[in-house]
């Protein structure tokens, strides 16, 4: 992903740097485990970790894959260098490079979710922070983009809430999935290497042994991360198009922090536009592109090809950076919205009561109207409203068929805003506890 996009910690783990680092951890400890067993001397296994605390030259692994055309035989390559061609001998003994490439690819993606993790607590902490500010702020409701039924912009924050915890869950159950290791040989039957070789890898690395691996570890595992990561980005969108629905001039019910300095256009000096939360949306389309290309790699000729390999050298780094990025910009939009509730008030007044239809509605039908004659009654007063500019409660009162079945009190007390914020309290427990 372009530096624009990217922020360091994440980047980090896709360094080349960082990934040679994981594939010489996995190489001593497989050594380690070997010479335990009596596979190998202790001492060549010793002089592994002679390049512990040795920085590995990216350049000079290139140089050599240049002439090999194998990056792990280059490394290896390099490796020797390093530590001396008698001491190396024994390294990767019984191993594919699978075992190496797959087990490291799974390590950078755990690290990676514990920072997608942290990340949506972030995002977590300040809608719960905005849900409990605004829990009694009343704004309009809408359906198909129009006007339905009142509601608060501490429930539109807790349900955008309630949605970025399960995503959460998701991400955690992800990433307990993606936490496997395979060192296991060339097609996984350890005929090469014993199973307690894997095993001791694995728990150094922070991994559990893949029950049963080919020369790969099955792609379902890192089809099911990046769909995930997919459905967090979805997530993320919803709330991103909220905002930027809530900014349009028209409704002005919130907008992004408008910085001293910031320009919102070269042409028109007078333009404050929702860039982050659009942004965010086109971040969020990057994100999903790697799902379909993540669910095709579960398919793979026999044992293994490399047809996933290209895949996941693109979508591992791209995703995660993006999505990484995309959330911490999402926490600063949610921390940082101004909010407008005398804009919310007006936009729900605007149509003098229209909102009330449905409480009208249930008032006839409970006086004994049908509801096919309760339903013909309000809607008659509503296009009123709708065509005339009229006001709602005023036409019902001056309605002989409505004051038929409902007094001037009864039809008063409709227009109760009261009525429809008395169960806050009740969904903010549930979301919250």
């Amino acid at each position: 992903m372009i530096p624009r996009y990217s922020r360091p910690e994440m980047t980090a783990i896709w360094d080349p740097a960082t990934k040679f680092r994981i594939w010489y951890e996995i190489e001593a400890h497989a050594c380690d485990a070997m010479a335990k067993l009596g596979v190998i001397p202790q001492e060549n296994a010793d002089a592994v970790w002679k390049a512990k605390d040795v920085e590995f030259d990216v350049a000079r692994i290139d140089e050599i894959e240049a002439v090999t055309k194998h990056d792990v035989i280059a490394f290896l390559t390099h490796l020797a260098e390093i530590i001396g061609n008698d001491e190396a001998r024994f390294v990767h003994q019984g191993m594919t490079s699978s075992d190496v490439l797959d087990t490291t690819l799974n390590v950078q993606l755990v690290r990676a979710a514990d920072i997608l993790i942290a990340d949506m607590d972030r995002v977590l902490a300040a809608l719960k922070e905005r849900a409990l500010e605004h829990k009694d702020t009343v704004r309009i409701g809408r359906s198909h983009g129009i006007h339905a039924e009142p509601t608060t912009m501490g429930l539109t924050f807790s349900r955008f809430y309630a949605e970025m915890d399960r995503g959460r869950t998701r991400l955690i159950n992800a990433r307990e999935e993606i936490a496997t290791g395979a060192i296991s040989g060339a097609v996984g039957t350890f005929a090469n290497i014993d199973p307690a070789v894997e095993e001791h890898v694995c728990n150094e690395m922070g991994l559990k042994p893949e029950p049963i691996s080919t020369q790969v570890i099955p792609r379902d595992r890192h089809a099911m991360f990046f769909a995930t990561l997919g459905v967090i980005a979805s997530s993320m969108e919803n709330i991103a198009t909220e905002i930027r629905h809530m900014q349009r001039t028209e409704v002005l019910e919130a907008e992004e922090f408008f910085s001293k300095g910031q320009k919102g256009s070269s042409a028109m000096p007078h333009k404050r536009n929702p860039v982050l939360t659009e942004n965010l949306t086109g971040l969020a389309r990057l994100v999903r592109m790697s799902v379909v290309p993540a669910m095709e790699n579960v398919t793979l000729w026999h044992e293994r090809d490399i047809s996933h390999s290209s895949v996941e050298r693109a979508i591992g780094p791209d995703t995660t950076v993006t999505l990484d990025f995309a959330l911490n910009r999402l926490a600063g939009v949610i921390e940082k919205l101004v909010i407008y509730p005398e804009n919310m008030l007006a936009n729900m007044n605007k149509f003098r009561g229209l909102v009330m239809s449905q409480r009208v509605l249930l008032a006839l039908t409970q006086a004994g109207v049908s509801r096919e004659d309760s339903y013909k009654l309000v809607q008659r007063n509503a296009m009123k409203v709708w065509e005339q500019g009229a006001d709602f409660q005023t036409e019902l009162l001056a309605d002989d068929d409505v004051r038929a079945a409902l007094s001037e009190e009864e039809i008063r007390e409709k227009f109760d805003l009261g009525y429809h914020t008395k169960h806050v309290e009740t969904i903010f427990a549930r979301v919250f506890g």
